[in-house]
């Protein structure tokens, strides 16, 4: 059992220590984060039928490394076929009564020609003649204009049909790897039939906390690791600028060189966040940090007394604890904060 006086004097020496003050630190942090990435390829699609048809050969197969253009897959429509024979079919008869059209307009014309070289002879020629000649030459022009508008109309849709059955081959959009292959011969194409992706350079998407967004550089270099052990690295080349609701993180970009095939896309990632302020930090003790139902704060010694000022608290930094808050270098706070300790109070 503690004595009256020794107790005393544990209250005194306890009272003493809660009262020690410690001047902030003010120093630029230098941190390094390990944060959660996934690896995605730079382009990827779903290559899909752009007519109706089956298919009837695919050229490629899943890991097949294609270039841009190539000749992936091809479908078979005989009915196009059909419908290109036939409005070729119908152009070459609007071009045979645009021919026949166009003789009986210069044999109009000669006839109208010579009726007008006779009418300067007077009684030669009656009027209506050269009337009724200069009328069926004018039909004989709008029949030819409306027979030209038909071959131009037929042309364009021998050229769209020829379009169409065009789409029949599946060429690869950009140079990648197929990583899989949906559909077999005879299938009807309706949905998706070749995914391909981009893998010479690679998407590593660093999920942000909300906490780290002002410590961004963009252009900076990130370094990364995958669960093989392979290393890499990554420039910042694009921010979503928008956080997750559900996460509070923001999705940053990395672009990453992968010439050798080392990295795949699905790898898990974790990459080492290079975390400098913008400006100097403020550090204080933890312990000098205290949380209520209420608030956050710290207690200052101001003109000996004890001056509560509220803090948000920021990442560790050794010992010590990032605080965002009015203070300065110099300032002391008490190394041992308490709730006990009213503003107000004179400290020794």
């Amino acid at each position: 059992m503690i004595s009256k006086p020794a107790s005393i004097l544990f209250l005194l020496a306890s009272a003493a220590l809660a009262q020690e003050t410690v001047a902030v630190v003010v120093q630029q942090l230098d941190r390094k984060l390990r944060l959660p990435a996934e690896i995605l390829p730079y382009q990827a699609v779903d290559l899909h039928a752009r007519v109706p048809g089956f298919v009837e050969r695919v050229e490629v197969d899943r890991g097949s490394v294609v270039k841009k253009g190539q000749l992936l897959l091809e479908l078979v429509a005989p009915e196009m076929k059909a419908q290109l024979t036939e409005v070729e079919a119908k152009a070459q008869a609007i071009e045979s009564q645009r021919a026949e059209a166009e003789a009986k307009l210069a044999s109009a014309e000669a006839v109208l020609e010579r009726l007008k070289q006779a009418a300067t002879t007077a009684g030669a020629v009656a009027g209506i003649e050269v009337i009724q000649a200069q009328k069926s030459t004018d039909a004989l022009r709008s029949q030819i204009t409306s027979i030209q508008s038909q071959a131009k109309a037929t042309r364009s849709s021998a050229v769209a049909i020829k379009e169409l059955i065009g789409y029949l081959k599946v060429t690869a959009p950009f140079d990648g790897v197929i990583t899989a292959r949906l559909v077999h011969p005879g299938a009807l194409a309706t949905g998706p039939l070749l995914r391909l992706e981009q893998l010479s350079r690679l998407r590593v998407v660093v999920s942000l906390p909300e906490s780290e967004v002002a410590t961004m550089v963009r252009g900076a270099s990130v370094s990364f690791t995958v669960a093989g052990g392979v290393a890499g690295s990554g420039v910042i080349a694009r921010v979503s600028r928008s956080l997750d609701p559900k996460t509070r993180t923001m999705p940053v970009e990395l672009e990453v060189a992968n010439a050798n095939g080392a990295l795949s896309p699905g790898m898990y990632a974790e990459a080492i966040w290079p975390a400098r302020r913008a400006k100097p930090s403020i550090l204080v003790p933890p312990t000098a940090v205290v949380t209520t139902t209420e608030k956050v704060f710290v207690i200052r010694n101001t003109d000996g007394k004890a001056e509560y000022v509220p803090v948000a608290k920021g990442a560790a930094a050794g010992d010590l604890l990032e605080v965002f808050g009015n203070l300065a270098a110099g300032d002391k706070v008490l190394r041992r904060a308490s709730d006990e300790i009213r503003p107000g109070s004179p400290l020794k």
